[in-house]
């Protein structure tokens, strides 16, 4: 969740108004300040969760694994003061997914115990939490419902629509991330994104994927 909260939120005025509250809420369960190096894994998948990260700016992915080696990787975010570990704070559950570092970065360590303490003395600022679940959980949902219902070729397409339009979720440079993003193999991957540029929809530039004709993109996706 971002700290400071999404745009056109039905609280949005009262957010705004509380959010001094919330920043030195934050600040006095803040332990220290750490520093990542890219790759650096920041959050382990099923960890219990003893400290939240606040991340001001940097680039980090987040994934999922199994047993048999094979990942899911849920996209690369550009953070703008993203906090991680709030969903398995409420959910009392173990670290559900890796977040690793992409960027050097830094990130404010926040101590978790300390931080559900406050928040019981000062239960307004519960709303922080609930607006930022709320909007994260039905964007993850809607990435997942696309993904089960649509061809790769599709899930590649909107998601570039969807960047097209904002940014919430970014892809990565590497094949295999992007695979793995998409819950398929890199020989499958590259023959959909290969689908794509032939029909002028997308093109490869600066060793990322882009919007070639919005338009003709819109189209392709019944939108």
């Amino acid at each position: 969740m971002q700290r400071t909260p999404y745009p056109n939120q039905r609280f949005g005025a009262q957010l705004t108004l509380l959010q001094p509250r919330f920043d030195r809420l934050l600040e006095r369960c803040s332990l220290y300040r750490r520093r990542f190096l890219p790759g650096e894994r920041m959050m382990r998948q099923g960890d219990p969760l003893e400290e939240l990260l606040l991340v001001p700016t940097g680039r980090i992915a987040l994934y999922s694994g199994v047993a048999s080696g094979r990942v899911f990787q849920l996209g690369e975010v550009e953070c703008h003061h993203q906090l991680f570990g709030e969903m398995e704070l409420f959910g009392s559950t173990p670290i559900q997914w890796s977040v690793e570092a992409r960027s050097e970065l830094d990130a404010d360590v926040i101590d978790a115990s300390l931080l559900s303490q406050q928040l019981q003395q000062e239960p307004e600022l519960l709303l922080f939490f609930s607006c930022a679940l709320a909007s994260d959980y039905l964007d993850s949902l809607d990435i997942a419902t696309s993904r089960l219902l649509h061809p790769i070729a599709y899930n590649i397409a909107f998601e570039l629509w969807r960047e097209h339009q904002r940014t919430p979720m970014l892809g990565s440079r590497l094949c295999a991330h992007e695979a793995a993003r998409f819950g398929t193999t890199e020989r499958v991957y590259r023959r959909a994104v290969n689908d794509l540029v032939e029909q002028g929809l997308i093109e490869k530039r600066d060793g990322q994927l882009r919007v070639k004709d919005a338009a003709a993109l819109k189209a392709y996706l019944e939108l």
